[in-house]
C-alpha cells in the first residue's frame, strides 16, 4: 500500500455520482470501483480531483463538462424517419437505439422526441453538457506491479 493517490497507482474507492441533483450511480451498493490512475480509464476531472488523497479520506467535488464528457454537439442530434426503424418498434422518448458506425463500432442513441413520421435521436453522451457531482472515499491504494 502507498500513502497518496498518484500516477500509476491502482485505486479502489467508493463514490456517489449526482447529476442535476439526482443520484445516478452509487458504488456503496456494490464493490468499490477500481482503476489505474493515469491510464484514461476515468474522466480527467475525476482523476485530477482525487490526486493526493489518502486511504480513508473523503472528498466532495464537481466536474465541469470540459473535464467530463464535453458539451453537447449539435451534429450528434439527428432526425430519423420511422420508415427506417424496425417495423415492430414502438418508439418512445428515452428509449435507446443502436446503430453501427463507420468503423463497425456500436453507437447508442437516445430518442429525445417522437414526431408523427420521425424520431429525434441524440448520440451525445447522456452526461454531455452536465456538471457531475461526486462524493468519494478512498478505500485502497496500490502501486501497479
Amino acid at each position: 500500500m502507498t500513502d497518496k493517490v498518484a500516477d500509476g497507482h491502482v485505486v479502489r474507492l467508493h463514490y456517489i455520482l449526482t447529476v442535476e441533483g439526482k443520484v445516478v450511480d452509487n458504488t456503496r451498493e456494490r464493490e468499490p470501483f477500481m482503476f489505474q490512475v493515469g491510464t484514461e480509464q476515468v474522466i480527467p476531472g475525476f482523476e485530477n480531483a482525487i490526486m493526493g488523497m489518502e486511504v480513508g479520506e473523503k472528498k466532495s467535488f464537481q466536474v465541469s463538462p470540459d473535464e467530463a464528457y464535453g458539451h453537447e454537439n449539435e451534429e450528434g442530434i439527428d432526425e430519423i424517419f420511422k420508415d427506417n426503424l424496425p417495423p415492430d418498434l414502438v418508439p418512445e422518448v428515452g428509449m435507446t437505439l443502436y446503430a453501427t458506425g463507420e468503423q463497425g463500432q456500436t453507437i447508442p442513441g437516445r430518442i429525445t422526441e417522437v414526431r408523427e413520421d420521425s424520431v429525434v435521436i441524440n448520440i451525445n453522451h447522456p452526461f454531455a453538457g452536465k456538471t457531475l457531482g461526486y462524493d468519494v472515499e478512498i478505500v485502497e491504494i496500490h502501486r501497479d506491479s
